[in-house]
């Protein structure tokens, strides 16, 4: 059953899904403040859902142009290492990594620092070890 409370999914995890042995942590920022807006520990799960629809996300993207389930943030055991790969669910309004584009559906590893936005909301997120 891909569905959570009722609502059909429109990912299913791979078979290479693992939890990571890395405490990763996702910082939230708002346009024009120095400091994140929060700060949301990603590291006892193998996958986080973003979106607008809260009956089946994990993190909440309250704007507008952000799609229901809009990407997937997935750990993957790839050669051997578990690491953090973020994917957009062909969301109308795209994901941005570091500013491009993702194509859509596939899947785009993510390293210390990196940054990524949803649709045109200016609110970033960016990824962390500690």
């Amino acid at each position: 059953d891909n569905s959570k409370n009722g609502v059909p999914l429109r990912y299913v995890e791979p078979p290479e899904a693992r939890k990571s042995p890395v405490r990763w942590r996702l910082y939230l920022f708002k346009p024009g403040e120095d400091k994140e807006t929060a700060i949301i520990k990603i590291h006892k799960g193998t996958r986080y859902f973003f979106g607008k629809d809260r009956r089946v996300v994990d993190i909440p993207t309250d704007h507008p142009t952000c799609s229901k389930q809009h990407a997937v943030l997935q750990y993957r055991l790839v050669k051997g290492t578990v690491k953090p790969y973020l994917i957009d669910l062909e969301s109308t309004n795209g994901t941005l990594l570091n500013g491009s584009k993702l194509e859509s559906a596939r899947f785009y590893e993510l390293r210390e620092g990196d940054v990524f936005r949803f649709g045109k909301s200016t609110r970033e997120s960016g990824c962390s070890m500690c």
